[in-house]
């Protein structure tokens, strides 16, 4: 928890009974990262502990775009790719949480069901009036937007009513209680706990979460090849436990509490272990994470992946895959095979791996950054190992 308004109230009404409590993901891609973990997390412990979770999806502000923590303006997404990427974003929170219609139940809902409607005249007269500019202007997403003299526009200005006004209907519609979210979100939050206040003369709550950073100071959801996804069509099983694997040794304890569901005393046990041994904690690191987002048998096939790779020295079946034909060798271009098997995020990326001494082929380093494959390259079984540092790998197979 990073911040929170009126925790005891929140404490005590969270004891009396079962509440509902949202937060809301725009959609923007067809795949949430792992930026967004500890946000998925907070709703998955928040149903374990009996209370009910609301997914809300930004059908209607992805229109507009959350300024927060952005230098500039979003592109805007046509109706067909916000359902897309909806659908996409549903199938991971079908893994963390349990749908249905029981009290703690999840339930999932577009904000474009009572966006779209808005007759725009009657909503300035009904709400106008509840929101302040001058506060407005003093919001995280306003004020550092302006304070760099970048074009904030008036599209972007009514993101904060349009999340306030969410939470006024989740608690007419649902009664939502709670707001939840990263610490970027505490401007937005707080507008629409006023605004409820205000017009309905409730009390609702808002808690936020920090916003995650490695030891080492970088911003989680990234990796030196491209964003972590939660969905295994945007990032294969084994990329994805290998994230976890190679997790900085200072990070280990605080992941396994935010990111598993293993007991404090088993995580107490695994925090105490130093040296080589730390490995063994990250490698349960990566089991329980994965399992959760991928399921068990991806886990135990990423973990064999690794062991094969690593420990054995094998070509293992579980690393991403490309095949090339015998009669395009030719014209067939090792640069795009990094790129296409998520090694590099682009071919000059591939030439400066080339440069450092970084790209292998069959644990081989790649001096000529024109290399051309022969048939002969691929050896008895038709297939090479191509890697980008020592743990970022694919597989080139051969065929005819």
């Amino acid at each position: 928890m990073h911040q929170a308004t009126n925790l005891e109230g929140l404490d005590r009404r969270c004891d009396s009974k079962t509440i509902t409590a949202y937060i809301g993901f725009d959609c923007t891609a067809d795949s949430l990262h792992v930026g967004s973990l500890v946000q998925i997390m907070m709703l998955r412990q928040l149903q374990n502990t009996g209370h009910k979770p609301i997914v809300l999806m930004g059908g209607g502000t992805t229109k507009i775009g959350d300024p927060s923590g952005k230098d500039e303006a979003r592109p805007l997404l046509s109706d067909q790719d916000i359902s897309t990427n909806k659908a996409g974003i549903l199938k991971i929170f079908e893994k963390y949480l349990r749908f249905g219609d029981n009290p703690s139940d999840a339930i999932m809902i577009d904000n474009a069901d009572w966006l779209e409607p808005i007759s725009y005249i009657r909503f300035l007269r009904d709400y106008g009036s509840q929101f302040s500019i001058n506060r407005m202007l003093n919001m995280d997403s306003v004020k550092l937007r302006l304070q760099r003299e970048q074009n904030l526009s008036f599209l972007e200005f009514n993101y904060a009513i349009l999340q306030a006004y969410d939470f006024l209907e989740l608690r007419r519609r649902y009664g939502c209680e709670l707001q939840m979210g990263g610490s970027d979100q505490w401007g937005n939050i707080v507008t629409g706990i006023d605004l409820t206040r205000r017009v309905d003369n409730q009390e609702v709550f808002g808690l936020t979460s920090p916003l995650i950073t490695t030891a080492s100071g970088t911003k989680m959801g990234k990796s030196a090849s491209g964003a972590i996804w939660l969905n295994k069509e945007r990032l294969s099983s084994f990329d994805f436990w290998q994230y976890w694997r190679n997790t900085e040794d200072a990070d280990v304890e605080r992941f396994l509490k935010l990111f598993t569901e293993l007991s404090l005393e088993e995580i107490g046990r695994l925090a105490e272990l130093r040296g080589a041994e730390i490995n063994d904690a990250k490698i349960i690191l990566a089991n329980e994470v994965t399992k959760l987002c991928h399921g068990e048998e991806n886990a135990i096939s990423s973990a064999k992946t690794a062991s094969d790779t690593f420990d054995s020295g094998m070509i293992s079946d579980g690393l991403p895959q490309l095949n090339v034909s015998a009669e395009k060798l030719d014209t067939f271009s090792l640069l795009d095979a990094f790129v296409q098997l998520g090694l590099a995020e682009s071919k000059g990326a591939v030439r400066r791996l080339i440069r450092g001494g970084g790209a292998k082929l069959n644990n081989q380093p790649i001096i000529d950054e024109k290399i051309s494959l022969s048939i002969g390259d691929f050896g008895e079984m038709k297939r090479i190992q191509i890697s980008a540092g020592k743990k970022r790998h694919g597989v080139l197979n051969l065929k005819k």
